[in-house]
């Protein structure tokens, strides 16, 4: 009898990982771009934002939220590619004699076949996403008298550079095609796809997937024409005690 660790380490197992692991994660990036969109109403509502969620739970349930979404970017990441790559070469020892595009529930299309490309370049924008606004580039944070972190200008400062502006354009539209195929591919691993509802799934990824990259792409593109990095500094509000 199979242990549950070879069960779950399995071909199968791993599709089920990389469908549970990818709905975590898009759960993730909703709520994401739901509080980065404070950006637009001002410095004071995005700082009071990022605010609540460092001091939530006296200040530990942010570490516990940043510990379970890393092991979930983990497993998601080694699950997808043992199952688009070891699996596949262990299954397949030789090649097909001819290419065609597979029939029944398979939907072949660029997302599909660029998972790989795109989900790296998402890597490495999380990295240094994590590096320029979470650590400030190495720099302190700037804090404002009521000890909430300016985060709001650090944000704005990165953005005013051109070149990770133009990268997070990249990598939000790379983030499109990876959402394209992997919402509805997430349904499809863990058996809830087939030819009847597979239409409406298959619909359902490319509008989440334009709403998400548009909504992701609106914010630095905004900021880097209209952010200002002295906007709280030169708040009334903020001068006479608005928080």
């Amino acid at each position: 009898m199979a242990s549950f660790g070879s069960t779950l380490w399995s071909s199968v197992g791993k599709k089920v990982i990389t469908g549970l692991t990818g709905f975590a994660l898009i759960g993730f990036v909703v709520a994401h771009l739901v509080g980065n969109l404070t950006l637009f109403l001002g410095p004071e509502a995005f700082n009071d934002y990022a605010h609540f969620l460092e001091t939530m739970g006296h200040g530990k349930a942010i570490y516990a939220m940043e510990a379970g979404l890393f092991i979930i970017f983990v497993f998601h990441i080694v699950s997808a590619i043992t199952v688009s790559v070891a699996d596949k070469r262990k299954a397949r020892k030789t090649g097909y004699k001819y290419s065609k595009k597979a029939g029944g529930t398979s939907k072949k299309s660029v997302s599909s076949l660029t998972m790989a490309y795109t989900g790296s370049i998402i890597l490495l924008f999380v990295i240094a996403h994590i590096f320029l606004f979470k650590f400030n580039a190495g720099n302190p944070h700037e804090f404002d008298q009521y000890g909430v972190k300016n985060l709001y200008k650090t944000v704005v400062t990165v953005l005013k550079g051109p070149g990770f502006t133009i990268f997070t354009v990249v990598a939000m539209v790379m983030l499109g095609m990876h959402l394209r195929h992997g919402f509805w591919s997430a349904f499809q691993s863990l058996g809830l796809a087939n030819d009847r509802y597979l239409p409406l799934l298959v619909s359902s990824a490319r509008v989440i997937a334009i709403v998400l990259a548009l909504g992701f792409i609106a914010i630095p593109v905004y900021l880097y024409f209209n952010g200002d990095p002295e906007a709280l500094a030169n708040s009334a509000s903020h001068l006479t005690g608005g928080h």
